[in-house]
């Protein structure tokens, strides 16, 4: 069996946020994704530099600037994807501004996409949402927008809690 990669999509602006909070968010998500089965870790960096310091996880994961961030999520995407070995046969994507991903939610769903390929996503109470699981085979094509047009396969994570989205300050509070 192939090794699987996490990509984490941290280039973002954060202009609603106003400042960079990538850094603020991004360990409890590395750590999140620690105790799952992933082999790697890709952090996609774009508008703002990505601080990750040894204190932040055992292992540091691979920081890849992606200069066509601005384009969109996709072109991101696509960046984490390139860094990515031959022998890398899916990817796990998530964001660094969802705090609370569930590890278990990140093994349900990589475990629906080894049993029936193409695309799978979490879903919460009947909303797509992340992790996405992609293989190799559909890699090609991502547009700049990303994937959310995309036909999935819904995986549902309801009993889990959802990784959330920090946008503003605001947000911050229940994490």
């Amino acid at each position: 069996m192939g090794r699987t990669a996490a990509i984490v999509l941290a280039a973002g602006e954060a202009t609603r946020f106003g400042s960079p909070k990538q850094n603020l968010l991004l360990p409890r998500v590395l750590e999140r994704l620690r105790q799952t089965s992933v082999d790697e870790i890709v952090v996609v960096e774009g508008a703002h530099a990505i601080e990750i310091t040894r204190d932040t996880v055992s292992q540091g994961p691979i920081v890849v600037r992606c200069g066509d961030w601005a384009r969109g999520p996709g072109a991101s995407l696509r960046c984490g994807l390139r860094a990515l070995g031959p022998e890398v046969e899916a990817a796990v994507v998530v964001l660094a501004d969802g705090p609370n991903l569930s590890p278990l939610a990140v093994e349900r769903v990589l475990g629906d996409w080894r049993t029936g390929g193409g695309v799978a996503a979490a879903s919460y109470a009947g909303d797509r949402g992340h992790p996405l699981v992609l293989g190799r085979a559909d890699w090609a094509d991502i547009p700049d927008e990303g994937l959310r047009d995309r036909p999935v396969r819904l995986v549902r994570c309801d009993d889990l809690e959802t990784p959330g989205d920090v946008d503003t300050e605001a947000d911050l509070e229940p994490f």
